[in-house]
Formats: C-alpha cells, structure tokens, sequence
C-alpha cells in the first residue's frame, strides 16, 4: 500500500477534519510529539526506576570482580517473560571523595544463575500509584554470578574535591538487558562512607 502525504506546511484545522501527512523535500514524513517522550510507556505502566536513598561506601570496581559491589544494580531474572530496556539513569556524590573517582555502567550475563540480592531496593513504576510490579529486580548490595564488565564511563572526578557536573542522562533504550542479564551503576575506587547515591530506570517489553 502506497502511503502518500503533502510537501511542506499543513494549514491549521478544525478538529475532526482529515488532512494529508506532513512530509519533508526527502519523502521524509514530518511528526512532532503529542506527549512527553516516556508518556505512552508510563501510561502502559511498563516504567520502573530504583534508586539507593541511603549512601552507600562503594568498592573499587574491576572487571572480573563478582563480590561486595555496591552502588545500585538492576537484574532481569533468569527465565523472565520481559526484556529490560535501559534508559534514564543518575548518580550523586553526597559526602566528597579523598581520591579521584570514575562513575561506571557495567554489564553481566548469565543464562543458568541469578544475581545474589544482598541488599534489595524497592521498584518503583512511573504509574505513581497504581502501576504494575517489576519483573526485574534492583539492589544496592549483590553478587553476580558471572563477572560483569565495563560498558560506558559516565563521568570522572579530575581530583578529589571536584564533583562531577552531570549526574543525570538517558541511554535512549541503546542497551537491552535480557533474561539473565544484569547492569550496575559503580565506581573506578572506593567511595567516602555513604559517599555514592545512584538509580536506573526502565522500560519492561515482552520478550
């Protein structure tokens, strides 16, 4: 079926009429947002975040390390029905480090065993109130099964008294955590007592 629509501007209408699509020079069809960019997932109540409320001292972090992480780390349950889908994520450094410090998003996968949950953080669904429960779950202390590995540098601290200035983004659903996989939010060395925050969220899609 051909799919044909107007070059250039569509005069303002009243509601109920139908008009052509919008489209570019290129062929392109031209569309603009009705809702904020996660409103139809959240509506869909497929939206999760965890965050660690209390800091917690983190570990430092090297690939190949499986035991006493902490920071916060979301896993997708071995045999789960849904794919994790990563996209907002933020960190907070409430007590200033002694030592330079890198954030770090690292990456695990094992297809027979579970992540060991230590320390489980509560999700939460972007339907405030009445959204569905996680099928993934999210901790601020755990063990991975398979030693995960650094994925993305999130920011560095230059020296020991300068915090970063980022602590908020969005990986844009760009990483998928399947049925066994796991994803943490970590540093390159150990944090001040309580000195790390940091929280992920989600979109939950069926398998």
């Amino acid at each position: 079926m051909l799919s044909q629509g107007q070059v250039g501007p569509i005069t303002s209408t009243a509601d109920g009429v139908q008009v052509a699509l919008r489209q570019g020079k290129l062929g392109d069809q031209i569309v603009s947002e009705l809702h904020g960019r996660y409103y139809e997932t959240c509506y869909r109540r497929n939206q999760f975040f965890a965050a660690n409320p209390t800091g917690v001292t983190t570990v430092a972090f090297t690939s190949g390390t499986t035991t006493a992480l902490l920071g916060v780390c979301v896993s997708n349950p071995v045999g789960s029905s849904i794919n994790c889908v990563l996209n907002k994520f933020g960190y907070s450094f409430p007590v200033i480090n002694t030592t330079v410090n890198e954030v770090l998003l690292a990456v695990g996968y094992n297809a027979a065993t579970n992540v060991t949950h230590t320390t489980a953080l509560t999700t939460r669904n972007g339907f405030i109130g009445v959204g569905a429960a996680s099928v993934a779950f999210a901790d601020a202390s755990w063990t991975c099964p398979t030693a995960p590995n650094t994925l993305m540098l999130l920011t560095s601290m230059p020296s020991a008294t300068t915090l970063p200035a980022d602590t908020y983004g969005d990986f844009e659903g760009s990483i998928i955590l399947p049925p066994g996989a796991y994803a943490m939010i970590i540093t390159s060395a150990a944090s001040a007592v309580s000195g790390f925050k940091a929280s992920l969220g989600w979109e939950e899609v069926p398998v």
